[in-house]
């Protein structure tokens, strides 16, 4: 068997034990729907709103992804701004709110963080969960990035199988100088821009503005004009008959992602990666990533130019190409089986879950592995939908979008999708029963591994 036969049985593997399951939803609905209850008793927040974002919405998190959740101001049909150190003062409402109503642990307030946040952990299972104030701009990152899902679901599937990866080679946390899961992510789009041929096309052609910069005014009319006009070029962009397809296996595709960033931390000195354009820029002749302060620039296509990387520390950053270059180096190499390949691409306490063969030898693992990949059925149509249940007191609906129908996320093994019957109304019997059933599965299992950051 071939090394790329061999890998692609491999990660599919991975995939069935890191794709969030029908509980792993039912379980984050009813956190927000817990967190809410909590926020409803404070009297400055009387008329916000509690709405996710981040890799729940944009439905690429793994079983143990945590959760982030905005807490949207009431400004009208307006969309709300704050100060920073008006969010400060609201956020320690909020955490005297969840000390009162209990519930939570590890509760943590970081009111000097670039955004204020408030971080805890729910008991069971633990799931860490940051709390942030009118963060929209989060919120729209995480509709586009499910948009894109809808594009191409290698996608999907390759930024979950990379956050994995670099959880195991520790290069995953941006606290100690690494990547943060939403570079991990845009590295992914960017590689897809830049394979050939290519799979994603430059984010300017999905949006040409600035998206941060246009969120001001009515949020239904704003979000209405940059929904509809991503929608259009997104359909454009796939009825493209001119468009040669790319036929990359998934393996195929995460050896070639490794390959092309094996000397990022070389490259990174002249060239920051702009998925805005798709392309590697030179540092210095763009103006507005000027004067270079940062060891390694990911722009953030939603928000230029903020780097999405600027966390990452010099030391850090050999690391980060280090991990690279040997990845690659073992997953070519002749000689490795199944049992090195899932070594190599998963933390230990992930690989107890993944099946393995008898036998070290990988030819006889490809002739003996005849496991199945059934799909889940959807719980949803989409996140997006979905997000809409958590906002019940706007003043004026939102508008439906092509996006919303057309881009769903095809269906994977143990992949999960979010619809509006499974969710009904807060502390509804559907809800109940839903995360009773996942508590009652979770207690039966003699391990989980705690929330990934």
């Amino acid at each position: 068997m071939s090394t790329f036969n061999a890998l692609e049985i491999v990660l599919k593997d991975i995939l069935l034990v890191i794709n969030p399951s029908r509980e792993d939803w039912a379980i984050r609905n009813q956190l927000i729907v817990d967190f809410r209850t909590a926020v409803d008793c404070v009297e400055s927040l009387r008329g916000a709103t509690v709405e996710p974002f981040g890799s729940f919405l944009s439905n690429l998190y793994t079983r143990w992804g945590d959760l982030d959740i905005s807490i949207e101001l009431p400004n009208g049909a307006y969309i709300s701004s704050a100060g920073k150190k008006h969010k400060q003062t609201l956020l320690g409402h909020v955490l005297n709110a969840l000390r009162s109503k209990g519930g939570w642990r590890k509760l943590q307030f970081i009111p000097n963080a670039r955004v204020p946040i408030i971080k805890f952990e729910s008991y069971h299972p633990n799931i860490s969960c940051d709390v942030s104030i009118n963060n929209l701009k989060g919120q729209m990152k995480s509709k586009f990035l499910f948009w894109i899902s809808g594009i191409d679901g290698r996608f999907r599937d390759l930024v979950l199988l990379v956050k994995e990866w670099a959880r195991a080679h520790d290069i995953n946390n941006s606290k100690t100088g690494t990547l943060n899961s939403y570079s991990l992510s845009l590295l992914v789009v960017f590689h897809l821009q830049t394979c050939r041929p290519a799979i994603l096309p430059p984010l300017k052609e999905i949006y040409p503005g600035n998206v941060a910069d246009d969120l001001i005014g009515v949020r239904a009319v704003v979000e209405g004009q940059i929904e509809g006009t991503s929608a259009a070029n997104i359909n454009r962009f796939k009825r493209d008959r001119s468009r040669v397809p790319n036929q990359s296996s998934l393996s195929e595709l995460f050896i070639s992602f490794l390959a092309k960033f094996a000397d990022i931390s070389s490259r990174a000195s002249e060239q920051g990666i702009c998925p805005y354009t798709g392309q590697w820029v030179d540092i210095d002749s763009n103006m507005r990533w000027m004067p270079r302060t940062y060891e390694l620039f990911v722009e953030d296509p939603f928000e230029q130019p903020e780097n999405t990387a600027r966390g990452v520390r010099s030391r850090q950053l050999k690391r980060i190409s280090e991990a690279f270059q040997t990845t690659h180096q073992r997953l070519t190499s002749a000689n490795q089986d199944q049992n090195s390949l899932i070594d190599t691409l998963v933390r230990p306490q992930i690989a107890q879950f993944i099946t393995r063969a008898p036998s070290r030898n990988s030819s006889a693992y490809g002739r003996n592995h005849s496991r199945t990949y059934p799909s889940v059925p959807n719980v949803a149509n989409s996140p997006l939908q979905f997000q809409t249940q958590f906002q019940n007191r706007r003043p004026q609906s939102r508008p439906n979008t092509n996006l919303q129908r057309s881009a769903p996320v095809q269906a994977r093994p143990n992949s999960v999708t979010m619809q509006r019957s499974t969710y009904a109304r807060p502390g509804s019997s559907t809800v109940q029963r839903s995360v009773q059933q996942a508590t009652q599965s979770q207690s039966q299992r003699v391990w989980r591994p705690r929330s990934d950051r």
